[in-house]
């Protein structure tokens, strides 16, 4: 054996395997990649350029920041652009899929979201295929909007619904996000129904997803989506009124969706199917109380007591047993979730200092 194979082999039995993790600058990449670190796995991401990668590599310490590299991947929905990403030494072991794009103020939806999605889901799925056959599982992070059916909406959502949505439809910028989320599913599971890869899929459905910043967050403008509402409650951008919480009332700590994702590129049972990964019911009224209670020299801050809830007296219901019987989640409640985000946006320093203490 030479001196290079005995170096790949000491490698690969110090590590629980290698995994390459997409879009690893996103706020669920970066919880996902803590947790792969913190668990053994030596872990490549894709960015789109090179500071944006030494900036994830620099977070890292010791020999935590040992099992960290990444790989530049500038536009996903070019022909053949992971091929080179697949290919490592040693060789990837799982894949785990995140590049999504989103955006405030979509102009065009095909460019801005639905190439992006379905190229970039199908493009990865392909360069796997012919280039990485030692990838055993590859898990993509799908969302709830693959599921719920906001025009007429289910008594309890499980795995076994899709939500509805004709191309014309997609086409439409107010559906383009919600859109590309189901089409990307749907062709990541028709890939490997026609394909017959080497290697199987799981889904990760996850809604609104609240949760600790990433560390690497330069500003407050960027934050993920979901946690925009908490973010402008924090700020006093809800002082005067409330935003409507719809259309989604229900949602899920970032620490609990980077658990799924990691569960499942390991746990045998998990492979071949959706996760519908949710912890509960929300409002922003409701968020707005959490706050106050927890953190009183942000309540001058907050709407008051007394503002009116539009929580709906009847609303959708979820059935998240799948999840907590096959990857073996434990939800973390509500009240933690919003507590720790907004502990992270007083201790990022990007809010100013008059409220951190």
């Amino acid at each position: 054996m030479s001196l290079v194979q005995l170096m790949m082999q000491s490698q690969r039995a110090s590590s629980r395997g290698k995994v390459l993790l997409t879009g690893g600058s996103g706020f669920i990449a970066s919880h996902i990649l803590d947790q792969l670190v913190d668990q053994g796995f030596n872990v490549v991401v894709t960015v789109r350029s090179e500071e944006k990668g030494q900036r994830i590599v620099d977070t890292y310490q010791g020999a935590a920041k040992e099992n960290v590299s990444y790989v530049v991947v500038e536009d996903i929905t070019k022909e053949g652009a992971f091929d080179a990403a697949v290919k490592s030494q040693p060789p990837f072991d799982y894949v785990i899929h995140t590049a999504s794009p989103y955006h405030l103020n979509p102009q065009d939806p095909v460019k801005d979201f639905l190439d992006p999605a379905i190229k970039g889901t199908t493009g990865i799925l392909h360069s796997i295929n012919a280039h990485a056959p030692t990838v055993n599982r590859v898990v993509f992070t799908s969302s709830s909007a693959a599921i719920l059916n906001p025009k007429q909406h289910a008594d309890v959502y499980d795995e076994t619904h899709w939500a509805p949505m004709t191309w014309d439809e997609a086409l439409q910028p107010t559906n383009a996000y919600r859109a590309s989320k189901i089409y990307a599913e749907q062709a990541a599971w028709k890939f490997v129904e026609v394909e017959q890869p080497g290697f199987d899929l799981a889904t990760i459905n996850n809604t609104y997803t609240f949760g600790p910043l990433q560390r690497h967050l330069s500003r407050l403008e960027a934050m993920n989506a979901s946690n925009h509402r908490i973010r402008d409650l924090v700020q006093g951008k809800m002082k005067e009124a409330l935003q409507p919480t719809a259309p989604v009332f229900t949602f899920v700590d970032v620490r609990d969706v980077a658990f799924a994702h990691v569960r499942a590129l390991t746990v045998p049972e998990a492979g071949g199917s959706r996760f519908y990964v949710v912890g509960g019911h929300f409002s922003n009224k409701k968020i707005a109380d959490v706050i106050r209670d927890a953190f009183p020299q942000l309540a001058d801050r907050l709407p008051p007591r007394d503002a009116p809830d539009d929580f709906p007296e009847k609303v959708y219901r979820f059935d998240n047993a799948k999840s907590r019987e096959v990857l073996g989640l434990e939800y973390t409640s509500f009240e933690k979730s919003v507590r720790d985000t907004v502990q992270s946006i007083l201790d990022s320093g990007l809010l100013g200092s008059e409220v951190r203490n």
